[in-house]
């Protein structure tokens, strides 16, 4: 089931004493999944051009794969000239999920999204102040338009956790628990469950091959999971660097407590 959205309603009627009312059925979640062997699967979507400002370049591949025939591979060879506050130079290659251009719109939270990440990327931080290196395995958004205005994002810090970024608002981090000892290994497939719940009280959780690493408060944003990207997303300034994604899922589920994972 590769790039597919699945919805359903079922409608049945209970028969009671010659009389038969309807009895409404929950439905099955919506969800949609890639393990990135077709080009389709992202058919209408946005993708990031080949080739990006001549330094960032993605496609499928079967060099590093999960399962099946392919993965999808991006990587950046070079650094881009500066960001400004109108220009993003920031290293991207990726397709886009936008699931508002489905039939079904836009994925009502809490969603849970798995991913499979391969990743050889070496981040330093930057001894004189400014900017550390970063990278971010994914970017979700409640924007229904090309602007992407309110984002919340799954990153690496220069120091090797994994952690989430723009959390109380666009620019405003607000941690819960954050973990300080478990580093994202290099050159091997890790699995990533990110949990997102944009309600009211809202709140994300982020965990890596079954721990939980990142728990944060999640405000200033709608009840919806718009539009995500994953591949390829680093500053400007980083010279190189590869990642493989595979097994791609994202599925609106009942609650945190229906994903049998690890909640402290």
């Amino acid at each position: 089931m590769n790039g597919m959205l699945s919805v359903g309603m079922a409608l049945f009627f209970g028969c009671a004493m010659g009389s038969c009312e309807p009895v409404q059925v929950d439905a099955p979640k919506r969800v949609f999944v890639s393990s990135f062997e077709r080009v389709e699967d992202f058919s209408g979507f946005y993708i990031t051009a080949q080739g990006h400002l001549g330094t960032s370049f993605h496609e499928q591949s079967e060099e590093v794969v999960r399962s099946g025939r392919f993965s999808h591979k991006a990587w950046f060879d070079g650094a881009n000239p500066d960001s400004t506050p109108m220009v993003n130079n920031n290293h991207r290659g990726y397709p886009t999920v936008q699931l508002y251009k489905t039939a079904g719109g836009s994925f009502e939270s809490p969603c849970l999204v798995t991913l499979w990440v391969w990743l050889d990327v070496e981040l330093q931080g930057d001894p004189s102040g400014g900017e550390d290196d970063w990278f971010s395995f994914a970017t979700f958004t409640d924007d229904e338009s090309d602007r992407w205005s309110r984002t919340v994002l799954v990153n690496l810090s220069h120091d090797g956790f994994v952690h989430l970024q723009h959390t109380a608002g666009q620019g405003r981090q607000e941690y819960v628990y954050q973990t300080t000892t478990t580093k994202f290994p290099m050159r091997q497939w890790v699995e990533l469950k990110m949990y997102l719940d944009f309600g009211d009280n809202g709140y994300a959780k982020v965990w890596q091959d079954g721990e939980l690493v990142a728990h944060a408060a999640v405000g200033n944003i709608s009840n919806r999971l718009a539009q995500a990207h994953f591949g390829l997303y680093s500053p400007p300034w980083m010279e190189s660097g590869v990642v493989y994604n595979d097994d791609l899922r994202i599925e609106m589920v009942d609650g945190e407590e229906s994903v049998g994972l690890d909640q402290d």
